[in-house]
């Protein structure tokens, strides 16, 4: 069945760095775009950033455009979220999702992981 697993977040201080990575199985995984998500409490899930197959097409919301990178090594089925100049607004728990479709018109399957709980203190 198909698996995702969450895992590099933590505790990180205003305008530091985290590297998340989703290890993904069950699944062709160059065959379907991917995406992060974030949850803060008390709000709706969100897109941070999606990926196509191929990894070389990407979307990012407005929000974390210009700080974040999304990439994928599909040799090792995972997906990367490099998240650089972080601000207290980036804490959330941060989800991986595959999805059907491309990094634009991207439709979420409801496989998702454990998530992986992003701190920032200012």
């Amino acid at each position: 069945q198909v698996q995702l697993v969450e895992s590099g977040g933590g505790l990180a201080q205003a305008g530091e760095s985290l590297r998340l990575s989703c290890a993904a199985s069950g699944f062709a995984f160059s065959s379907y775009p991917m995406g992060w998500f974030r949850q803060a409490p008390g709000k709706e899930r969100e897109t941070v950033a999606r990926i196509n197959g191929g990894g070389g097409s990407t979307y990012y919301a407005d929000s974390v455009k210009g700080r974040f990178t999304i990439s994928r090594d599909n040799a090792k089925n995972t997906v990367y979220l490099q998240m650089n100049s972080l601000k207290p607004q980036d804490t959330a728990v941060y989800y991986c999702n595959r999805g059907l479709g491309s990094a634009y018109v991207y439709t979420r399957l409801n496989d998702w992981g454990q998530g992986t709980q992003v701190t920032v203190n200012s």
